[in-house]
C-alpha cells in the first residue's frame, strides 16, 4: 500500500477522488487515529492519521476505492469521570459512514469498553480485549448513480395523503412480490408495491427508521431484533438488512433505485429519523462509534457528573446537538439525504430533544435557525413528533415556521371521541384543523 498523504479534512467520512480516498474524522479530544483497512480475508491493516486541521484528523491514500472495508481506533484517555472513554482495543464505525456492511456479531466478541462483571461500577475499569471479529466494517463507496432526469413530486403539503409504513414489514409476505425481493427497498419499488400505493390514493411514503440500526444487546440475549429501528449507529448509511442487492454500497444504489421508481409514479419519500440518540446507550452501553471517537463532544454528559448520560429519550443517551460539529453532522447527513438520494422530507423522532440548548426546549434553537437558513432543507417537508420524555418536552404547537407535527392532541381527542370519552365539540375542533394550536404564527 502506497503511504498516505495529507489529505484534506473535508468532507467528513471516507471519500472517493477517483485516484484515491479520502478520510476525515473529528475528534476534538483524541491523542492518537488509527485508520484500519481490511481486506477481504479481514486481514487488518492500521494506518497512522497524522494530520489534525480543526479537531479533524485526516488522511489521503492513493490506490483506495469503491469496496475497501474500513473502521477507526482512536488512542486517549479511558476517564468516565471525566466523561472520557478512549479506548483503542475497540474498532469503531465512522460516524459519516455511507455503507455499514451488517449487523454487530455479540457473540464474537466484547463490544464494551470495560469488562463485564455486571457490577454498576463496571465502566470505570477499561477492557484491553479486541472486538474486532464483532464490529461490522465501514465500506467506500461509488456514488454514481443514474437518476434520469428525476424530480421530485413537489406536492403540496396540504394535497399531501402520507402512508407511514416499515420498509421490511410492507412486502415481506406480499404474494405478488418476488421472493428474493420481499422486505427490501427493491420491494418497495416493485410494481405491485407501487400499484398498490397509487390505488389507495397515497401521495408519500413515510418510512420507518432505514439509517444503519445496530440490535441492543439485552434483545440478541433474547435472540430478538429492534424491528421497528430507532437505534441507530449510521446517519448517512442505509439500514444494510433492508437490501436484496449487496452490502458493500450495492444498498445505496439499491434505495435510490426505490426513490426514483416511487418519483416516477408521483410519491414523495419522507424518513422517519431518529437525531435524538444512539444505539451505544448510557455508561453501561456499548461502544460503537460515536462513545469511542468522542464521548464528550458528541454525547450530553451531565454537567455534575461526566460519566453519566443526559437522557431526554428514554434510551440512555441523547446526542449532544449543542456542539457546533454534532449539529454539522446532522445537518450534512440531512443534506446527503435530500441531495444524493433525493428524498423529500423528514419526519424528526423526539424532535423536542433536538430544541434543547441548555436544558429547556428552544423554538429559536440553533437546530432550527440552520434548518431555516438551509437553501436545501428549508424546501423539504419537515415533520416533528413535537415532544420528548424529558421535563417540558411536549409541545405540541409550539414549532416554528416552516414545521409541520404530529398533533397528539389531535390524535388523544379522535380515540377518546370514539370511545365515548368527548365531546362532539372537541372531536369538531380536532377534526377542522386545530386552529387553537396553529392558526397563528403562520403555519395555519
Amino acid at each position: 500500500m502506497t503511504a498516505p498523504w495529507p489529505g484534506r479534512p473535508f468532507p467528513l467520512g471516507g471519500t472517493w477522488e477517483g485516484s484515491g480516498t479520502n478520510f476525515a474524522l473529528f475528534s476534538e479530544h483524541a491523542e492518537r487515529v488509527e485508520l484500519c483497512l481490511f481486506d477481504d480475508a479481514d486481514r487488518e491493516t492500521r494506518v497512522e492519521v497524522c494530520e489534525l486541521t480543526a479537531h479533524i484528523w485526516h488522511c489521503f491514500i492513493p490506490g483506495i476505492g469503491p469496496g475497501q472495508r474500513y473502521g477507526y481506533r482512536v488512542h486517549g484517555r479511558y476517564a468516565p469521570a471525566e466523561g472520557h472513554r478512549f479506548n483503542p482495543a475497540k474498532l469503531l464505525l465512522d460516524p459519516y459512514a455511507k455503507s455499514i456492511e451488517g449487523p454487530i456479531r455479540w457473540d464474537e466478541a466484547n463490544v464494551h469498553p470495560y469488562v463485564l462483571t455486571g457490577s454498576e461500577d463496571a465502566d470505570l475499569v477499561p477492557d484491553d480485549s479486541d472486538d474486532v471479529r464483532a464490529i461490522p466494517k465501514c465500506v467506500v463507496i461509488d456514488p454514481r448513480f443514474d437518476w434520469e432526469g428525476d424530480r421530485r413530486p413537489g406536492i403540496p403539503l396540504h394535497e399531501t395523503v402520507i402512508y407511514e409504513t416499515h420498509v421490511k414489514g410492507f412486502t415481506k409476505t406480499h404474494p405478488e412480490i418476488r421472493e428474493e425481493l420481499r422486505g427490501t427497498y427493491a420491494g418497495l419499488a416493485s410494481e405491485p408495491s407501487i400499484a398498490y400505493l397509487r390505488e389507495l390514493g397515497v401521495t408519500a411514503v413515510e418510512l420507518l427508521p432505514v439509517h444503519a440500526i445496530a440490535d441492543e444487546a439485552f434483545l440478541h440475549e433474547r435472540d430478538l431484533t429492534n424491528y421497528w429501528g430507532y437505534s441507530t449507529i449510521g446517519f448517512f448509511a442505509p439500514h444494510s438488512g433492508y437490501a436484496a442487492t449487496g452490502t458493500r454500497g450495492q444498498e445505496i444504489r439499491e434505495f435510490k433505485g426505490m426513490v426514483k421508481a416511487l418519483h416516477l409514479a408521483g410519491i414523495e419519500v419522507i424518513l422517519d429519523v431518529v437525531y435524538n440518540h444512539t444505539a451505544e446507550g448510557n455508561q453501561l452501553g456499548p461502544m460503537l462509534s460515536f462513545k469511542g471517537v468522542d464521548n464528550a463532544a458528541y454525547y450530553r454528559l451531565m454537567p455534575n457528573d461526566l460519566r453519566f448520560y443526559m437522557d431526554f429519550t428514554g434510551t440512555g443517551n441523547s446526542l449532544n446537538v449543542v456542539h457546533p460539529s454534532v449539529l454539522r453532522l446532522i445537518m450534512d447527513s440531512l443534506r446527503y439525504w435530500v441531495v444524493e438520494c433525493h428524498v423529500d422530507g423528514f419526519r424528526f423522532d423526539l424532535a423536542s430533544a433536538l430544541a434543547r440548548e441548555l436544558y429547556d426546549v428552544d423554538r429559536l434553537s440553533a437546530f432550527f435557525d440552520v434548518i431555516h437558513q438551509d437553501p436545501v432543507l428549508s424546501q423539504t417537508k419537515l415533520i416533528a413528533e413535537p415532544w420528548d420524555v424529558g421535563p417540558g418536552g411536549y409541545q405540541v404547537g409550539n414549532f416554528p415556521v416552516l414545521w409541520s407535527e404530529w398533533n397528539g392532541i389531535y390524535r388523544d381527542v379522535m380515540r377518546d371521541f370514539w370511545r365515548g370519552q368527548a365531546s362532539v365539540a372537541a372531536f369538531a375542533a380536532r377534526f377542522t384543523g386545530s386552529s387553537d394550536l396553529y392558526q397563528g404564527g403562520g403555519r395555519g
